[in-house]
């Protein structure tokens, strides 16, 4: 099986990237299933249901959250009758939405996709670990679902790789998200699971993590309020990590890093070209 999974989607541009590339990538890789972090694509805070829709019509079957969940009210709302997009599973019991979602890839196989959001320097939810944990149990790989991919929505290097290594072996994939910045430590871990520490993000990287970069810098210089930081405006590039998946384990087989657009070095799956 081949998976995609692309990191967190900013602003106009951001989205305008994923628009117009995804449909050509998903048929150029003749990728099975495609997960995007969307949490800032609505002007860089929250997502609406008109990009929600946009997101899985480019070719998404699934679009995780984070800590901007609920930035934009309507989320609220239609998260509920959207079974496609989840929302961290760690939040309080009573909050809308799901945290994990089952869907069928091109290929036919169940993959799992759970979100989970960290609690280190950031606004504490509860124990995603043990938010994590429930959701494997309830769907464990092998048996229940072919694939399980975890997007750990997370400030700390250190929890997201302390996420990997508690399910190394009973998931397929688990990628860091929050950051705005891909790292380089993709590998398989020993028990079969791949790991990225950060994805990185979908958007224009001619700015401050997607964000135009006067207010963030006036910010660091002056600490007084100011303006509401905007999403940059120029071109967006593609960035993610795509993993070949064992269809008899659910196993990593091969991961690579995905970097398409400018600013960045340009990275492919050398095993999909």
């Amino acid at each position: 099986m081949r998976l995609l999974f692309l990191g967190d989607v900013v602003g106009r541009s951001g989205r305008n990237v994923v628009v117009e590339n995804l449909p050509a990538l998903r048929e150029r890789w003749k990728l099975d299933c495609v997960v995007i972090n969307g949490e800032n694509a609505a002007g860089g805070f929250g997502i609406t249901e008109a990009i929600c829709d946009d997101l899985l019509a480019a070719g998404a079957d699934v679009v995780t959250l984070g800590n901007h969940s609920f930035d934009q009210r309507e989320a609220l709302v239609f998260i509920e009758r959207q079974p496609r997009l989840i929302r961290p599973a760690n939040y309080p019991s009573g909050t809308p939405g799901r945290g994990a979602a089952v869907v069928e890839a091109r290929n036919g196989a169940r993959v799992l996709v759970v979100n989970a959001m960290g609690r280190l320097f950031i606004d504490p939810l509860d124990d995603p670990f043990a938010a994590v944990e429930r959701e494997l149990a309830s769907c464990p790989l092998g048996e229940v679902c072919d694939a399980v991919v975890v997007d750990m929505h997370a400030e700390a290097t250190s929890e997201k790789l302390a996420m990997a290594h508690f399910v190394d072996g009973r998931a397929t994939l688990v990628v860091g998200t929050h950051t705005h910045v891909p790292t380089a430590d993709h590998r398989i871990l020993p028990g079969g699971t791949a790991y990225l520490s950060d994805a990185g993000m979908c958007g224009d990287y001619d700015s401050i993590l997607g964000m135009a970069k006067d207010e963030p810098i006036r910010r660091f210089l002056q600490k007084t309020p100011g303006a509401r930081m905007e999403p940059a405006t120029g071109p967006g590039a593609l960035a993610g990590i795509a993993v070949e998946v064992c269809d008899r384990t659910g196993h990593a087989l091969d991961v690579a890093p995905v970097r398409l657009g400018p600013h960045l070095a340009e990275a492919r799956p050398h095993f999909w070209e």
